[in-house]
């Protein structure tokens, strides 16, 4: 027979992502989206108009983009040697300055949309994106890694509350929940890399408590904000706060299960309180100021 006559055989080829998948990739797009959502849904359930909400869920959205970005740059060395799987930076499918360059386009966008919300509400989420940018670049590796956390989270209901009519300051307790919230998802968010983060040299508060006192250490915080998501609003709990309480601490120490499951379990422990801590806050968001 001949060799025209011969079945063709179609070999699979994996063709390599495109830079702009790389760079959309690059953002921590995870994060971005729930952060925005979060700050979105606070903003609908609080009352804010359509246009006020764009405008808030803008100027977050774009601050996030440039954390994420300025995240991946900057660790770009430090993951190739590591070895780390998706980061398309450190795998050469995008380049460092194109991700720099977006990085810096996101944050004067963020600049002009934050200021667009008002001078101090501008003035205190530029703060906490700011922080956030100095974790990326320093803080990540100290003592302090969790303060932009603080900072950031924190911020989110002062950036809410300050867009609403008369730009009233946030009740005490949605601040506390949010920085409680930003403590616990700098844990959740390192547990899982401890080790690698060490043998690459990180040294921020998780990875100088270790594996295992982190994951100790992961449900206090969001228990916390559970505790004041409930107790601290005017008048009482009701039987539906005493509830949640009971189902949330169970719940978020899952983590302290025995053998090889406790990473899993801590993690699954950790994002089932957060949700419950997300809900609280948005059905409380009518009175956070």
């Amino acid at each position: 027979m001949d060799t025209t006559d011969r079945p063709q055989v179609h070999e699979s080829v994996t063709r390599p992502p495109r830079p702009a998948v790389g760079l959309a990739l690059s953002c921590h797009p995870g994060p971005v989206v729930a952060v925005t959502a979060l700050v979105v849904a606070l903003s609908v359930s609080s009352g804010l108009g359509g246009t006020r909400c764009v405008l808030v869920g803008g100027a977050v959205l774009t601050g996030q983009l440039s954390v994420g970005w300025c995240n991946d740059a900057f660790d770009a060395r430090r993951d190739a040697a590591a070895g780390r799987r998706g980061k398309p930076v450190a795998e050469g499918v995008v380049s460092r300055s194109t991700v720099w360059q977006a990085a810096f386009t996101a944050l004067l966008l963020c600049v002009v949309l934050s200021s667009a919300c008002g001078p101090v509400a501008g003035a205190v989420h530029l703060t906490g994106v700011v922080a956030a940018w100095t974790y990326n670049l320093k803080l990540k590796t100290t003592a302090l890694s969790w303060l932009p956390y603080v900072i950031g989270f924190g911020g989110l209901p002062v950036l809410v509350a300050l867009n609403m009519p008369g730009h009233p300051w946030p009740a005490w307790w949605a601040v506390t929940a949010g920085a409680m919230l930003g403590v616990g998802a700098h844990l959740g968010d390192v547990l899982p890399d401890i080790d690698g983060d060490l043998a690459s040299g990180s040294r921020g508060l998780p990875q100088r408590l270790g594996a295992a006192r982190t994951r100790m250490l992961l449900p206090v915080p969001l228990v916390a904000a559970s505790a004041v998501l409930v107790l601290g609003p005017a008048g009482p709990p009701g039987w539906w706060g005493a509830l949640t309480l009971a189902a949330v601490v169970p719940t978020a120490f899952a983590g302290f299960v025995p053998r090889r499951t406790w990473r899993t379990a801590a993690l699954a422990g950790a994002v089932a309180a957060a949700s419950v801590d997300v809900a609280l806050l948005l059905i409380r968001g009518t009175s956070i100021a």
